[in-house]
C-alpha cells in the first residue's frame, strides 16, 4: 500500500564527503519515480547532490562521484599540497559544471522549490542557511563552501565572508527545515542506524584558523555536536516526526575514499532504497 506524503513535507540531505554517493543513489531513484519535495535543504557533499537534484538531472551526481573520480583521480595528498584542498577545485567546480557534464542553470532556477545549502560562517562560528538560483558564480561559491572540509580544504569566500563545511555546526539540518514551515521531514543519512563517532574533541590550538576564534571554539565541539543531532534524529524517528533512508550495509566508504568499487556498492545501495522508499511513499 502507498503512504501518503504530506504536500509541506520537506527534504533533509547530510554530508559525510563521498559517504554522499549513497545520497546520489537516493536522489536518481527520486527522479526516476518523479518524486520531487516542495523544500530541500543540503549540507556539504549533500548539497552538491542536491544541486543535480534540483536541476534534474538523474546520474549527473553520480558520474561526478564515481566515473569522475576513475577518471581524473580528482583526491589526493598531491592536490592538498598544490592547491590547498584534498579534492581538485579546478576539476569539481570549474570543469564539471561548465564542460564535463554540464550543470543545467535554467531548468535549476526555474524549480520553484527552496534549496538551502549549509556553511559555516568563519567569523561568527555558525550555521548560514543560503540560496541562489539566478547568479552561477553564487552558486558555485555556495556549494564549494559547503563542502570545504576543515584542515583539507582551502575557505571560501561567499559575499564577501570566509566560510567551510556546513557540517562543522549543522551536519543534520532537520531543524532548519521544521523553522521553514515543514515539521515533517525525509531524511537521507549516510551512516548506519545507531553510529556514534568515537573521535575525541580537543581544543584547536590558536595557530590553527588563528584569525577566526569562533571558528576554532565549534570545531573543538564538533563531535560533541554531531553525536548530539545523531541523538535527535532517532529520537525524531522513534516519535514519528521524520522519515529516515539510511545505508542498510556495514559502511565502508570514508570521508576521502577513493575506491571506486567500494563507492559503486554504496551508490547501488542508495539507488535500492530511494526505490524501495519510492514504492511506499507518494505525494
Amino acid at each position: 500500500m502507498i503512504q501518503r506524503l504530506d504536500r509541506h513535507t520537506g527534504l533533509v540531505l547530510e554530508g559525510g564527503g563521498m559517504r554522499g554517493v549513497f545520497t546520489s543513489g537516493v536522489l536518481d531513484a527520486f527522479m526516476k519515480h518523479e518524486l520531487y519535495f516542495p523544500y530541500v535543504v543540503a549540507v556539504s557533499a549533500g548539497a552538491c547532490n542536491g544541486l543535480s537534484y534540483m536541476s534534474r538531472q538523474p546520474r549527473r551526481a553520480r558520474y561526478s562521484n564515481i566515473d569522475m573520480l576513475r577518471k581524473y583521480g580528482y583526491i589526493s595528498l598531491k592536490n592538498l599540497l598544490v592547491q590547498g584542498c584534498i579534492f581538485d577545485p579546478n576539476i569539481l567546480y570549474e570543469r564539471f559544471p561548465a564542460e564535463i557534464v554540464p550543470f543545467d542553470y535554467k531548468t535549476y532556477a526555474a524549480n520553484p522549490a527552496p534549496f538551502e545549502m549549509v556553511t559555516t560562517n568563519c567569523l561568527t562560528g555558525q550555521a548560514e542557511y543560503l540560496s541562489e538560483k539566478h547568479d552561477v558564480r553564487r552558486i558555485t561559491a555556495i556549494a564549494k563552501a559547503s563542502s570545504s572540509l576543515p584542515y583539507v580544504a582551502q575557505i571560501t569566500m561567499v559575499d564577501g565572508i570566509p566560510m567551510l563545511d556546513g557540517g562543522i555546526i549543522d551536519s543534520i539540518p532537520v531543524l532548519r527545515a521544521t523553522s521553514q514551515g515543514h515539521p515533517f521531514n525525509v531524511v537521507v543519512m549516510t551512516r548506519n542506524k545507531g553510529y556514534r563517532s568515537t573521535e575525541r574533541d580537543v581544543n584547536i590550538p590558536s595557530f590553527i584558523y588563528k584569525e577566526y576564534p569562533h571558528l576554532r571554539e565549534a570545531l573543538s565541539h564538533r563531535v560533541e555536536a554531531y553525536n548530539e543531532q545523531l541523538e535527535m534524529v532517532e529520537r525524531m524517528e522513534r516519535w514519528g516526526e521524520i522519515l529516515v533512508i539510511r545505508p542498510q550495509r556495514r559502511m565502508e566508504v570514508g570521508r576521502t575514499c577513493s575506491d571506486v568499487a567500494k563507492l559503486e556498492r554504496l551508490y547501488e545501495e542508495g539507488f535500492r532504497e530511494g526505490e524501495k522508499f519510492c514504492q511506499m511513499y507518494r505525494f
